[in-house]
C-alpha cells in the first residue's frame, strides 16, 4: 500500500455501512470529509469502541513508539508480524477500524512516470480497514492501517493491501474482546478477497498532495 487514499464521504455514510445499533459519538463532524488525497501524517477518520461505546475521531495516520531511534512514523504493519513484534506491542491491543473510499497506487508501467490507479470496492461501498493505533488523547496518538500480501489481480498493482474486513468481522476487530492468536488469524484468513475490488488508472495530478477534489479519482484512458 501506498501511502495515499481517499476519505470523502461522511461519517453517516461510514457508520451505516457497519449497522450498529448503538449512539456514536462523532468527534468527526457531520459534513462530507472532502477529502480526495489524504496522505500520511494528517488527520483521518477511524471508527473503534471504548469503554463508553462506539466512537470517531480524527487520528494522525502514522505511528512510533518512543523508544525508536528513527523519527519516521510507520503508516502500515503488516499481517504476518505486528502481532509478534516489539515495535507494535504497545498499540496491538488497540483496535480499530480506518473506514476509506480508495486507495491509490504506482505502477511501472514503462513510462518516464509511474502511473496512478485507484482501488475501491465494486460494490461502491466504504472500504472497512483494519488498524490498530494509540488513542489516548495526546500528541503522541497516532494510527496504522494493517496490509498483507496481494492476491489475484491486485499483485499488478502492488505487492500488498490493506487487510479489509465485512462489517460483521469490521465490528467484531473493534469491539469484541478476544486473544491475541484470534486477532491475529482473523486478519490472515478472513479478509475480503481480491474480487471484491476494482482499479484503474487516474490522472497523475494525485502525485501532488496539494491537489484535491473528485477529479482526482475519474478513471483516464
Amino acid at each position: 500500500m501506498c501511502g495515499r487514499l481517499s476519505q470523502y464521504r461522511g461519517l453517516h455514510d461510514f457508520v451505516e455501512t457497519l449497522s450498529m445499533p448503538r449512539a456514536w459519538r462523532n468527534n468527526v463532524g457531520e459534513q462530507p470529509l472532502g477529502h480526495y488525497n489524504v496522505a500520511p501524517s494528517t488527520q483521518v477518520a477511524v471508527l473503534r469502541v471504548d469503554g463508553t461505546g462506539p466512537r470517531a475521531d480524527m487520528v494522525r495516520w502514522g505511528w512510533r513508539p518512543h523508544w525508536a531511534t528513527d523519527h519516521a512514523a510507520p503508516i502500515n504493519a503488516r499481517v504476518e508480524k505486528v502481532a509478534h513484534g516489539a515495535f507494535f506491542r504497545a498499540i496491538w491491543p488497540y483496535r480499530a477500524i480506518t473506514p476509506v473510499d480508495g486507495w491509490y497506487e504506482w505502477v511501472d508501467e514503462g513510462g518516464p512516470k509511474k502511473q496512478p490507479y485507484y482501488i475501491r470496492r465494486h460494490d461502491g461501498r466504504p472500504a472497512l480497514c483494519a488498524a490498530i493505533g494509540q488513542f489516548a488523547g495526546s500528541d503522541h496518538d497516532g494510527f496504522v492501517i494493517i496490509t498483507a500480501d496481494a492476491q489475484g489481480g491486485l499483485l499488478d498493482v502492488h505487492d500488498r493491501r490493506p487487510v479489509v474486513l465485512s462489517s460483521d468481522l469490521a465490528i467484531e476487530w473493534m469491539s469484541a474482546p478476544m486473544p491475541s492468536e484470534h486477532a491475529e488469524q482473523l486478519l490472515l484468513n478472513l479478509g475480503e478477497p481480491p474480487e471484491t475490488f476494482e482499479w484503474y488508472r487516474v490522472g497523475a495530478a494525485v502525485g501532488n498532495v496539494r491537489n484535491q477534489g473528485q477529479e482526482l479519482i475519474e478513471p483516464i484512458q
